[in-house]
């Protein structure tokens, strides 16, 4: 059997984390995107690696779908600069992971096994997160984005050669539904950047949102409870 060989940074403890304010523990970026980047363009998978490497440098835990394609690169960025990675899985086990879905234990830290396949794994992901990053991506992004966007989660759009940035302009054009939370940026860093800054002027307030529907199971403007 071959000797894999590690990228020595992939092995270290992480070296900086970014603390929330009043015990809110460690700033985690989600980072959604297809695991089939075969339409997202040539140099999506710079951009995840990019992108993962400016979560881990500024402190951040990088959170994935525990899959391959975009996610995954972007974790390979996080650990290139000795971050911290988790990943949570549709799986019920490890088993089920690798031999029913078919992913990947690479470059995560720690595997969440939720048992409650790729759209309840979505959920948990995007509840688990303090902010969030949309990449290239199909139905299952736009799945989390949607969660996203209903929990009030401060998003970052990553543009590039895909088409997922403009469709998702449409999305919230037509949703006619007050939004703060969400950004578009080309670059990795200042979306980045971005992010983290509304994460700490969000945290202690975003307990309770305003739900803005006319009919809703809560009832017209009810404030709900996450």
């Amino acid at each position: 059997m071959t000797k894999r060989v590690l990228h020595p940074n992939h092995a270290k403890v992480p070296e900086n984390f970014c603390r929330l304010p009043d015990g809110y523990g460690v700033a985690k970026i989600a980072v959604s995107g297809s695991a089939d980047t075969t339409y997202s363009g040539l140099d999506a998978f710079e951009k995840a690696k990019e992108l993962g490497r400016e979560i881990a440098k500024a402190g951040a835990i990088i959170t994935t779908g525990a899959t391959t394609g975009f996610p995954m690169y972007a974790a390979i960025g996080a650990k290139d600069e000795c971050g911290f990675s988790i990943g949570f899985s549709p799986a019920a086990t490890e088993r089920e992971h690798l031999e029913v879905y078919k992913l990947p234990l690479d470059f995560m830290d720690v595997i969440v096994y939720t048992g409650f396949g790729y759209s309840g794994r979505d959920l948990i992901l995007v509840r688990s997160c303090d902010a969030m990053v949309i990449g290239p991506g199909r139905i299952g992004t736009l799945n989390e984005f949607a969660v996203g966007f209903e929990d009030g989660r401060p998003i970052g759009v990553l543009e590039g050669d895909w088409k997922t940035a403009e469709f998702i302009r449409e999305v919230i054009g037509a949703a006619h539904r007050p939004n703060e939370n969400i950004i578009f940026d080309a670059d990795p860093k200042a979306i980045v950047e971005r992010l983290l800054e509304m994460v700490q002027k969000q945290k202690g307030k975003d307990l309770v949102y305003n739900n803005h529907d006319n009919w809703s199971a809560t009832g017209k403007n009810a404030d709900v409870i996450l």
